[in-house]
């Protein structure tokens, strides 16, 4: 027994050895050496230097300090952080790709968790491209087929970034969804473009996409012109017997929406479309056989548009022109997320021209109107996207100033929003550019 255990214990009992001779200089007793000797002289290794830190530049210091202090802030709604974690992954990931990493994570664990919960996420760190292709693939997989449609977008970045590895996968998950009359036409007219419209999947996948409309139409109104131009785009690449069926299914759901402009966009494409596949006297005679499609065919020609909410018109231009004017008064009267905007824009022309007072008057009017819109805002108003204009403005004539300005709006969200936006404007600055202004910045969230 003694054999098994009196190897393995002189083993690091020799190699510790000449380690203590050396440091004592002492030779063991009974043992004298010139090879020894000369050991004991030579001066010990020194300790290899550590791997130098990598350096940020001040700017991309500052850039680094505002994302994690923004990334930090609470969200209490998960599409909240969830617009944070996409945006600061954006800013961040050409100054530290780790941290933008875990942003990616955690934006896609909230992702699948909101998909999973019957909701649509307001924005898709999938269709970022930020997601790297094996977490797509266990995206796709992990997919339940009741949450398609809700997942659409999502669906549009895994296969437009990672067709490779998730095009298949998604291929099932469509066609077991069509099988249960989910609809995601969007993502099912990317997987045709990329697996070939004229292919077997893709020619099976069109008709049974018109086949599968809801027969509530009006819960996709706005949709319908999309849904045409679909139809347009697919149309001439199958057979003239699956475009005629398609074509009229598809004109027969239109019938079902009230009049409106939207409906005779629709109209007027899918007809247009199906007359071109088809010729004249094959288009007749396939109206022919449906009597409620050829009613709302003869309905084409009528004016229509996609109905959209009214955008608030703002003019730099007009603003720089109106420099020596004092426009406080007239701003006061405009709904707040025109206010904000007309105020920034105002901010930004005197700020750039040189007369910083007046800057700071209309920002100061800017940001006190990003409060108001953010309480009052909706799922119909993208509040963050005033929230990141009127930063973007604020950071190009002082980043610095327009970081304190985000930190003290009253929303944590609001917050987050806009200090990224100030590092968005802040990164894409030159080294050279105005140098100081990151270094004397404080740390975001120091008092």
């Amino acid at each position: 027994m003694r054999s098994r255990f009196i190897g393995p214990l002189l083993v690091p009992l020799f190699l510790a050895l000449p380690f203590t001779y050396a440091q004592t200089g002492t030779a063991p007793a009974g043992k004298t050496s010139t090879k020894s000797s000369r050991t004991a002289t030579r001066a010990p290794r020194k300790p290899a230097p550590p791997a130098p830190a990598r350096k940020l530049s001040a700017r991309k210091k500052f850039v680094l300090d505002v994302v994690q202090s923004a990334a930090g802030l609470p969200q209490g709604d998960p599409q909240d952080r969830l617009r944070v974690l996409v945006s600061a992954a954006e800013v961040v990931t050409p100054v530290e790709p780790k941290l933008a990493k875990s942003f990616v994570r955690e934006g896609t664990q909230i992702e699948s968790q909101l998909i999973a919960s019957g909701q649509t996420p307001a924005v898709s760190m999938m269709q970022r491209g930020r997601v790297d292709c094996a977490s797509a693939l266990d995206f796709v997989n992990m997919l339940p087929v009741t949450s398609v449609p809700q997942a659409e977008q999502s669906l549009l970045g895994a296969v437009s970034s990672c067709s490779r590895q998730t095009l298949e996968p998604t291929k099932r998950k469509l066609s077991d969804a069509l099988e249960q009359g989910l609809l995601a036409p969007r993502a099912l007219l990317a997987v045709m473009e990329t697996s070939g419209m004229k292919s077997q999947w893709s020619q099976e996948k069109f008709e049974a996409m018109f086949a599968a409309l809801p027969k509530d139409a009006e819960k996709l109104r706005t949709e319908a012109p999309n849904l045409a131009a679909m139809f347009a785009r697919g149309a001439p690449e199958v057979s003239p017997e699956i475009a005629s069926k398609t074509g009229l299914n598809l004109l027969e759901w239109l019938g079902r929406l009230q009049e409106g402009s939207e409906r005779n966009l629709a109209v007027n494409i899918t007809s247009d479309a199906l007359r071109q596949v088809l010729g004249e006297e094959k288009y007749r005679d396939a109206l022919a056989s449906n009597v409620m499609a050829m009613q709302v065919a003869q309905t084409a020609g009528q004016a229509g548009e996609i109905e959209r909410p009214q955008e608030e018109s703002v003019s730099v231009l007009r603003a720089l022109d109106s420099t020596g004017e004092d426009r406080s008064e007239a701003l006061r009267e405009l709904p707040s997320s025109l206010r904000a905007r007309e105020a920034a824009a105002y901010g930004f022309a005197t700020g750039t021209s040189g007369d910083r007072k007046a800057a700071d008057r209309y920002f100061d009017m800017a940001f006190a109107a990003v409060n108001e819109v953010w309480e009052q805002r909706s799922e119909q108003a993208d509040a963050s996207a005033v929230v990141e204009e009127v930063s973007e403005a604020a950071a190009h004539v002082d980043p610095v100033a327009a970081l304190k300005r985000t930190q003290r709006l009253q929303d944590s969200t609001a917050q987050a929003i806009g200090m990224l936006a100030v590092a968005r404007v802040v990164l894409a600055k030159q080294d050279v550019d105005r140098p100081q202004e990151p270094q004397a910045a404080r740390r975001p969230g120091q008092q």
